[in-house]
Order: structure tokens, then sequence, then C-alpha cells
């Protein structure tokens, strides 16, 4: 089982000549993770109700910026794992030249070896999980393992999230609408129900492609909610705006 931790052992990094999104708090580099930052990724992690969790638990963390998010928004104890070790070092980076450098460790492993060997278990479990099944794949590597679910099926990463799970935690996962119902369905045999339905869309007037979906172990009220992006062409939603006031630089205080 081949782990390697990545905390606090590096210099502050210069930031010049690199791809870096920048929020108001902290920055994140993003030259080795597969997937970039996108809208989708960002409302997902600032939506997130920690419910005042502590420890949490970032699966597939890539460049790190859902573990930034929880630290930010509050979590005192995050773990994000990540099994390309390129884009593991580089989350340790940005977790390292972040404000909450102390709360934050990556760890160079898949979610299968570290289920087995981690004994802790976790408040919160948040993923931005590969999202196609049996679809077209593309022939860039990186981006096809962080794209598509070979490496880690959604029945493989419930399984993990169940074990990982504390006895009153939740599972935080993005999915695309069409994979909604299948997940569901498996996250029940696993012994996860989903309480809370987000429907991500851009306009009003076109379907959400992606949802952010809810776990608990206890069976609970369902709520299905749709959250706009665009209240019009060019113009965000005051949800948006809201929802990310706290973290985009376009809505810093001058």
């Amino acid at each position: 089982m081949n782990k390697r931790f990545y905390a606090h052992s590096f210099s502050q990094t210069n930031f010049a000549s690199m791809s870096i999104f920048r929020c108001q708090q902290f920055s994140v580099q993003q030259n080795h993770a597969a997937m970039k930052i996108c809208t989708d990724s960002l409302l997902f992690a600032a939506m997130a109700d920690l419910n005042e969790a502590k420890q949490v638990l970032d699966i597939g963390t890539g460049n790190g910026i859902l573990a930034l998010i929880m630290a930010q928004l509050g979590a005192t104890n995050i773990t994000g794992v990540e099994i390309n070790p390129e884009a593991c070092r580089e989350a340790a980076e940005n977790f390292y030249n972040s404000p909450w450098a102390t709360r934050l460790q990556s760890v160079n492993q898949s979610i299968q070896d570290f289920a087995q060997t981690n004994p802790r278990r976790y408040d919160f479990i948040i993923s931005n999980p590969p999202f196609f099944e049996q679809h077209y794949k593309t022939t860039a590597s990186a981006k096809r393992l962080a794209r598509h679910s070979d490496g880690l099926p959604h029945a493989e990463l419930i399984a993990n999230a169940a074990q990982l799970l504390s006895a009153d935690g939740r599972f935080y996962v993005l999915l695309p609408t069409q994979a909604i119902v299948k997940f569901i369905d498996l996250a029940k045999l696993a012994g996860l129900y989903v309480f809370k339905q987000i429907e991500l869309q851009a306009h009003t007037h076109k379907p959400a492609k992606v949802a952010a979906l809810s776990f608990s172990r206890q069976q609970t009220t369902y709520q299905c909610e749709v959250f706009t992006v665009y209240s019009k062409p060019g113009e965000y939603s005051q949800a948006y705006c809201d929802c990310l006031r706290p973290f985009l630089l376009r809505f810093a205080e001058s």
C-alpha cells in the first residue's frame, strides 16, 4: 500500500508564471491537477453545509480547492486524498501557502487503500468524483482518470465513504444529473440515504446538468432545490453572488 503524506514541507511558493486561481483569502496553483477549477466545483463547495463538522475528508482532492473552501468555512481538520502524486503534491503546496496550513493535509493514496488503513471517522466527506461511466474517453491519461470513473466506480466511492463516515456524518457529492438515480440506489445498499438535492442550472430555461447531493445514515425528509447561476445572459443571479461573495475576488471589498 503506497501512501505519501505531504504536509508543511514547503517554503512559501512563488506563484508567478503559474496557472493560478486567486480567491480572496487563498490562491490555488493548478498546473498538475487534470481538471481545472470551474463554476460548478466552486458552487458545490461554497454551498456545503458543514453543520459544525470539524473532521473533513475530501476524496479526490485534486488541486485542493474543495478542501481549502472547507477550511475557510470553519473545518479544523481536513484531509485531502489524491491518487495522482503530482496533483497531491500541488494540493500540499496550496495548503501550505494558505492561511490554514496547520488544518490541512494531503495524502497520496487511492481512497480504497486509504479506507483500509485509516481508523479515523469523518463528520463530513466531500467529493467531486469522476463523472462519466461508459462514455467516450479522452486520450489524456490524467484527465481521463479525473473525468471517468474507471479508477473509482461510484459503487466503490460509496462503499468507502460509508466506511469512513461517522455515525452522524454527512456525505456530500457532485454528480451529473443522469447518474443521480443509480447513485442514490447504490447509496441505499450501503446504508446512506439522500436528504437534500440541489440542481445547478446555468439559466432558468435550461435543464440542470449537475446536482449536489447530501447523504446521511438516517432516513429523513428529502428536499430538492434548484440553483440558477445566471439571472439573464451575462449577469449572475443574486443567489450566485451571495454564495460566492466570501470567496471570489470580484466580490472583495476595495
